[in-house]
């Protein structure tokens, strides 16, 4: 049996995009997020342990088969007032906010239908 995979953190999450000047803007400007690399790949920052690159899946041969279906998670202090600031800069969000009893979660997405969420554990995870 080989031993487990230990995984030191996540580096990036890759999300495939139709063009790349168009979500460069949307990810730097709308969102305002830290870019951090820029050309065929930009990235951008996602607190301290993660970033976001974008990636055109024509620039590698291959052709653009969707977006992400399953939400990326961004943690912020305050779903409410981050939801309202993005709806300030012309985000649109599906449905209202959520309360799980155990979190907040706000979904929108990007020019290319990936899917997002702002969200919030407000209680303790239990095993």
């Amino acid at each position: 049996m080989a031993d487990r995979l230990i995984v030191e953190r996540v580096d990036f999450v890759s999300v495939p995009v139709t063009d790349l000047e168009r979500s460069t803007a949307f990810y730097r400007d709308t969102l305002g997020l830290e870019q951090i690399g820029e050309g065929m790949w930009p990235e951008f920052q996602l607190g301290e342990n993660v970033s976001l690159y974008l990636v055109d899946p024509t620039n590698m041969g291959q052709t653009f088969v969707g977006p992400h279906a399953s939400p990326i998670a961004l943690r912020v202090a305050d779903v409410e007032e981050a939801r309202g600031e993005l709806e300030a800069e012309g985000i649109a969000f599906e449905g209202e906010t959520l309360d799980t009893g155990v979190c907040h979660m706000a979904h929108f997405s990007d020019p290319d239908g990936n899917v997002f969420m702002l969200h919030r554990r407000h209680a303790p995870h239990e095993s």
